[in-house]
């Protein structure tokens, strides 16, 4: 008798649990989903990253500058390329004649324009690209620095100072040393300054000045 109930009540609850209906997670059916999008909207995803503008600074080399060229006068020329006076390094040889200067836009729209300014202009310059290996190379006087040329062989360093005698500037950052020149080799002297106004005040007011009555030249270095 009591096997029959039991079986009875078995069979009972098997029904009952076929009936009740399966509550399903809603955050189940959210993780069968897959993580891809559609194929149209990942080729319009790259698509749109192919196309996106790349940001990023762009070097030129510009060549044909003369002896006296400062950076103001390349920034007044390439008027509206976005250049500054730190983004511009010249290139020097060892005897201090520039063979040309690097120049650092900040992305290539600038460059085009500049290239497009020297064509309208008549090219006074050349300007093609470069890299940043080359900027890297090049030491920035910034304009700070003087050089004197002409310094007699037997001149000390009291006799360079006495030269500046009146500027502001650094006694301890003068260097002398010899290039080779003709017909002879020439004597040099380079001098900081605090700041590019002090540097080109004395050049200005000492520039084809004597050094033990040697006559010396003098310029400020980019």
């Amino acid at each position: 008798m009591w096997r029959r109930n039991l079986l009875a009540r078995i069979a009972i609850s098997r029904d009952l649990c076929a009936r009740e209906p399966v509550i399903r997670s809603p955050f189940v059916d959210r993780w069968k989903k897959p993580f891809s999008t559609s194929s149209e909207e990942q080729e319009a995803a790259t698509e749109a990253f192919v196309s996106r503008p790349t940001k990023g600074l762009v070097y030129g080399r510009l060549n044909q500058l003369g002896k006296n060229t400062l950076k103001t006068d390349i920034i007044h020329f390439f008027d509206g390329c976005n250049l500054t006076l730190s983004d511009i390094r010249f290139d020097y040889n060892r005897s201090y004649n520039p063979l040309g200067a690097v120049l650092q836009f900040p992305s290539k729209g600038p460059f085009d324009a500049a290239v497009k300014l020297l064509i309208r202009k008549g090219r006074l310059y050349r300007l093609e690209k470069a890299d940043r290996s080359q900027w890297d190379l090049l030491t920035s006087y910034d304009g700070k620095t003087v050089l004197i040329q002409g310094v007699p062989r037997n001149a000390s360093f009291d006799d360079v100072e006495r030269v500046l005698s009146g500027c502001n500037f650094d006694s301890s950052s003068i260097q002398m040393f010899v290039r080779p020149g003709f017909p002879d080799s020439v004597r040099m002297a380079l001098v900081q300054f605090p700041t590019r106004l002090e540097a080109m005040n004395a050049f200005l007011t000492k520039n084809r000045s004597f050094c033990l009555n040697n006559p010396i030249s003098m310029r400020v270095l980019q």
